[in-house]
């Protein structure tokens, strides 16, 4: 009986998933795989990877700017090391689902939004802003980490 209902459940989340155009939703519960990209080797015991792909996502590292600029800058060049990020993962930034966005100083919120706009598409993914109280890693204005379907 509870693997009937177990059935019909995945059957009914599969069917959903199809009726709101997310045919990977189903798709990810069968893969168990996990593949890492840009794995740290300047340590004995790796620290993070760059990129994880696994269950037909991919989850991308909050990447930095760490160079003398202003938001605007920094925003670009986040922006285009994620890209090329979600590119070699088989993604792309029109895939992506999810934004975290953190900011050295929340002043700069409308500034990184000039630049950020459009860049996931016409259907931008949902996202989380948030000032960093301590500052953000390495002297980075602006650090940006992302969820993308592969």
């Amino acid at each position: 009986m509870k693997e009937q209902r177990r059935n019909v459940l995945k059957k009914l989340t599969a069917s959903l998933a199809g009726i709101l155009g997310l045919g990977y939703a189903a798709q990810a519960g069968n893969d168990t795989s996990k593949t890492a990209f840009n794995v740290t080797t300047d340590q004995e015991i790796p620290l993070f990877s760059g990129a994880v792909k696994h269950g037909g996502f991919v989850f991308i590292a909050g990447k930095g700017a760490h160079f003398e600029g202003d938001i605007k800058a920094h925003t670009e060049h986040v922006l285009k090391e994620l890209e090329k990020e979600l590119k070699s993962a088989g993604s792309s930034m029109d895939k992506v689902v999810k934004v975290n966005v953190y900011l050295n100083d929340i002043k700069d919120y409308q500034a990184m939004n000039e630049v950020y706009r459009g860049r996931f598409g016409n259907k931008p993914p949902v996202r989380t802003t948030v000032g960093v109280g301590g500052g953000v890693p390495g002297n980075s204005l602006v650090e940006i980490d992302c969820i993308a379907i592969v």
